[in-house]
């Protein structure tokens, strides 16, 4: 047992030594460089960050379009993965849900564009019908203020996401929970509270959380469909980092590291309560 526990620790290096050389050292480089100013260390780069209006209108415009393309996105997958599920246990049923995931999300922001901006499909297609009688009355969607188009981009791209995740727990939850609730006088709610709502609340908390950091930090969507200003905070650092004047720089790193800090102590906090969620529910189940 020893052996087999040293053996698996060794299997372990070649992926903590990827993790230390590559990631690791880009991680190290970027916290000295935003605490540096010459040859002194500082915090003063992420006391300018505060300060500025541009950070923080960033960081909540961020966090907004973050969140409801995140919630959007569990609401829809997990009501396909309700209603459809015996379906989608068949694989031609998968795959009609799964084929987006094929496609890179700078394809679904392209399309998104073809397909609701002024002068496109859509517009034209009111316009031939005489809905509207000029482009320029079909509303904003995409590079705009809100950031609809980037919340759309997403909720399209990452539902077969959702249901993925979902999907498993479906498969495996037994029937008879909802047959107990319902012969107690549970109405539907009432059922899929009681006997659904435990079993898929961990799953969709680290599906949640996985969503959330990477539209949180995504670059490629936001580039297209977003606007010089209120800006997601990928392209906030990308222009200051090329902003050409090497006194923004620290600021990129600045907001890189608080963000990255931020996201991985507030996925720790997420994995650790559903982890515990999570085992009391088989404890409870094993009783």
């Amino acid at each position: 047992m020893k052996w087999q526990r040293v053996n698996n620790t060794f299997l372990l290096i070649p992926a903590i030594l990827f993790f230390i050389l590559i990631p690791g050292l880009g991680i190290v480089l970027a916290i000295l460089e935003s605490v540096r100013s010459g040859e002194t260390i500082t915090f003063q780069h992420y006391v300018n960050l505060f300060e500025g209006k541009r950070f923080m209108t960033s960081f909540l415009f961020s966090l907004i379009v973050t969140s409801i393309s995140t919630i959007l996105s569990l609401i829809i997958g997990l009501g396909i993965v309700k209603a459809f599920s015996p379906l989608l246990k068949e694989n031609k049923h998968k795959l009609l849900v799964w084929i987006p995931m094929l496609v890179p999300h700078f394809v679904w922001a392209y399309l998104i564009y073809l397909l609701f901006n002024q002068s496109g499909f859509f517009s034209n297609v009111l316009g031939l019908t005489g809905w509207i009688d000029d482009r320029g009355q079909f509303p904003i969607l995409v590079q705009d203020r809100n950031g609809i188009g980037i919340i759309m981009t997403y909720v399209w791209k990452e539902v077969p996401f959702v249901t993925l995740m979902l999907l498993p727990v479906y498969t495996t939850l037994s029937k008879k929970y909802n047959e107990v609730a319902s012969l107690l006088g549970a109405n539907f709610l009432k059922a899929f509270w009681v006997a659904e709502w435990p079993f898929i609340l961990p799953v969709l908390v680290e599906t949640g959380a996985i969503l959330f950091a990477f539209i949180f930090t995504a670059f490629e969507v936001p580039q297209l469909l977003g606007v010089t200003s209120p800006q997601m905070m990928a392209i906030l650092a990308y222009d200051w980092f090329y902003s050409g004047s090497w006194s923004d720089r620290p600021l990129a790193f600045a907001s890189l590291v608080f963000v990255g800090l931020g996201i991985g102590v507030a996925m720790w906090l997420l994995i650790y309560i559903t982890n515990k969620k999570r085992l009391h529910i088989t404890k409870g189940i094993g009783n």
